[in-house]
């Protein structure tokens, strides 16, 4: 009975990863696209436009 306790965690969080990703591919594309790469572009513009001029990209 000790192998079922051993092998429980890893199988239980084997099975959320798999769920995790699957959901993260449905995910991906449809009707929603244009408007999530809207959002992430304005995010990324708003960040850029936050960074004082003289400081270099890397920093």
């Amino acid at each position: 009975m000790e192998y079922v306790s051993a092998l429980l965690p890893p199988v239980v969080m084997a099975v959320f990863f798999t769920g995790l990703v699957v959901t993260m591919v449905k995910s991906q594309g449809g009707a929603n696209k244009s408007k999530e790469d809207a959002a992430v572009d304005a995010a990324i513009a708003r960040a850029e436009a936050a960074r004082p001029a003289g400081e270099p990209r890397d920093a």
